[in-house]
């Protein structure tokens, strides 16, 4: 009797928790979701902002565990910063999603029907999006069906200046965009187009934006419909500037003469791998790969390029190219480049480019450099270019340069280490010379500037240059020792050897004093001292000198340099040449009481304290 109690409170409590779970399911299958328009209204509204609207929520059929709900008259306004009106409007939306996935929290729509869609995507000066909460990695619906009707997207972009206003449409055969905008001032039309949507296999898509200024495709498949976080693409770029191209794909490029570039390209979630790079620079060609990475909230950087030629003038656009020879102009010629070194703007990004050219031209004038080939790396703030090698027509410069920003200060320190090995006074002038001899030199500089230039221009350390083994007109090596005699009656053709030019600058906030400077010629020995001052170049060096024989003439004084570097202005301290002095001269040498003559330098010893920090 006890047993068959129990054994009906069992049955009994079976048949209620059965009655309760036909009950939950028909519950499920039947339940009124438009009971929940203020819920959801207030999830968009935590979302989106204060003040979403629904006009009704209802389902299309009384019963369905995937069932269509039908939502009218959707408003959600534009967040305040954004402006007035609304970011999306609806008029009708069919949504089919799985009722008990939507109850535990998960709603993956199958199917969605949308009439009367208007979409305004907003992205201003500070980069805030509406559309986005910062997550970029991409995503996809896994959707069976996908039709849009009567619908429309507006964009405006105020970091890139970029703006499109397009149709939207999607049915049983294709999805479609198609729209008119601009591109930092250039108009453009904007295609793109798929098949239909649905959940099963890769999805092929091909979009195009086509301008006079600006000309990119990309035509590729994803891993599935709208799935922008997995696809691979080959894609192509003509534009009037690769910074045009960077408005576009925002990878921090720098403007330049016009580009035809291709590539292919693959995305896997915060990871992009562009391989098979290759196209021009205006004239410079080039080939390359590049992985970006997304990872703990910084841009992570692996990749080459190689030029077979470059022309420097290439990698500025035509404003760049016009304010440098405005400068040059302004200023005149100098040697350290005013190449802009500030990464204020580069942000979270680390990583490692091989660079490296395999010829490098100039269009504006003949220059020294043949090629080049460094490791850039930038890490947290500093960028290091090591090894750096610049080749010469004979030669090469070699060693480190870093440019820290660590401190996020407003401009950087610039630590410069670079030797010069194997070069000649001809390959550094361009050839064709009258003056040549070995060179070899040293640069150790610490400065802080937002360009080497400025940088240089307020650097403390040392600078070193020794030539030896050398030639030079007799005439001048005569002329150097202030020996007028043999100086006006040396042959025009005839040489003399140049045992040794060396040059030591202590440097201190940009300002380089002479210790030493001296110029030995198998016929006269010359000293200077004086200053150069960076960033001008400015010289500012008096010359002494003494031959090595007896002189028929021999002209006390002094010769000032001054000008820059790159345009030195040489002329004799004033009274060298006066009647006075002449007479003076011509009187030594009848009575043969002459100052003493030099003699050989230790060139060894001159090279070594040159070049000893």
């Amino acid at each position: 009797m006890t047993g068959w109690a129990a054994d009906r409170r069992l049955r009994r409590g079976a048949a209620i928790l059965g009655g309760l779970a036909i009950g939950l399911v028909i519950l499920i299958g039947a339940f009124p979701w438009g009971t929940l328009k203020g819920v959801v209204e207030n999830r968009l509204g935590a979302r989106y902002g204060a003040g979403v609207t629904i006009g009704s929520i209802h389902r299309t059929r009384f019963f369905s565990f995937t069932p269509t709900v039908e939502i009218r008259d959707v408003r959600i306004p534009q967040p305040a910063w954004a402006g007035s009106g609304a970011f999306a409007q609806v008029s009708v939306a069919r949504v089919r999603f799985s009722a008990f996935g939507a109850l535990t929290g998960r709603v993956s729509p199958s199917a969605i029907e949308i009439d009367g869609l208007r979409l305004a995507l907003v992205r201003d000066k500070q980069g805030r999006k509406n559309w986005s909460d910062g997550d970029d990695r991409g995503g996809s619906l896994a959707l069976d069906r996908l039709r849009l009707a009567d619908s429309r997207l507006r964009y405006d972009d105020a970091v890139q200046d970029r703006h499109l206003d397009a149709a939207i449409a999607a049915d049983a055969q294709s999805l479609r965009l198609t729209g008119k905008g601009s591109i930092r001032g250039a108009p453009i039309t904007v295609t793109a187009r798929g098949p239909a949507v649905s959940s099963a296999g890769r999805w092929p898509f091909a979009a195009a934006i086509d301008g006079t200024a600006l000309t990119m495709t990309a035509k590729g498949t994803m891993a599935r419909a709208l799935d922008t976080g997995h696809m691979a693409f080959t894609m192509t770029a003509r534009a009037d500037d690769l910074k045009r191209v960077d408005a576009v794909i925002e990878a921090g490029l720098f403007g330049t003469q016009p580009i035809n570039l291709a590539a292919h390209v693959e995305r896997a979630g915060a990871r992009w791998i562009v391989t098979a790079l290759k196209g021009t620079i205006g004239g410079s060609d080039l080939t390359g790969h590049v992985t970006v990475d997304k990872r703990r909230g910084r841009t992570m950087l692996d990749g080459e390029v190689a030029f077979g030629t470059l022309d420097f003038e290439d990698l500025a656009s035509d404003a760049g190219n016009a304010a440098a020879l405005a400068l040059e102009q302004s200023e005149g010629l100098r040697l350290v480049p005013d190449t802009r070194i500030n990464l204020a703007h580069v942000g979270p990004t680390d990583g490692r480019i091989a660079f490296a050219a395999r010829r490098m031209v100039s269009r504006r004038r003949p220059s020294s450099l043949a090629w080049t080939r460094e490791q850039l790396t930038l890490d947290h703030g500093v960028l290091t270019a090591d090894p750096f090698t610049l080749g010469l027509k004979r030669g090469t410069i070699e060693g480190r340069i870093a440019v820290d920003q660590a401190d996020g200060g407003a401009v950087p320190t610039v630590t410069v280490a670079l030797d010069l090995k194997g070069s000649t006074l001809a390959a550094i002038a361009g050839g064709g010379g009258a003056v040549d001899g070995r060179l070899n030199g040293k640069v150790r500089l610490v400065g802080k500037g937002g360009t080497f230039r400025e940088a240089v221009g307020r650097a403390d350390g040392n600078i070193g240059l020794i030539a030896t083994q050398g030639v030079l007109p007799a005439r001048i090596a005569s002329l150097l020792g202030f020996d007028v005699g043999r100086g006006l009656t040396t042959d025009a053709d005839e040489r003399a050897a140049l045992r040794c030019a060396v040059i030591r600058l202590d440097m201190k906030q940009g300002m380089g004093t002479l210790a030493p400077m001296v110029i030995d010629t198998a016929r006269a020995q010359s000293r200077g001292s004086g200053t150069v001052a960076f960033p001008s170049e400015a010289l500012a060096i008096r010359i002494t000198g003494a031959p090595k024989e007896k002189s028929v003439l021999r002209l006390p004084g002094a010769i000032i340099a001054s000008g820059t570097i790159r345009d030195p202005q040489i002329e004799t301290q004033k009274g060298t040449k006066s009647l006075g002095n002449v007479l003076k001269a011509i009187g030594r040498s009848i009575t043969g009481d002459q100052p003493p003559r030099a003699t050989d330098a230790d060139c060894d010893a001159l090279a070594a304290q040159a070049l000893n920090f």
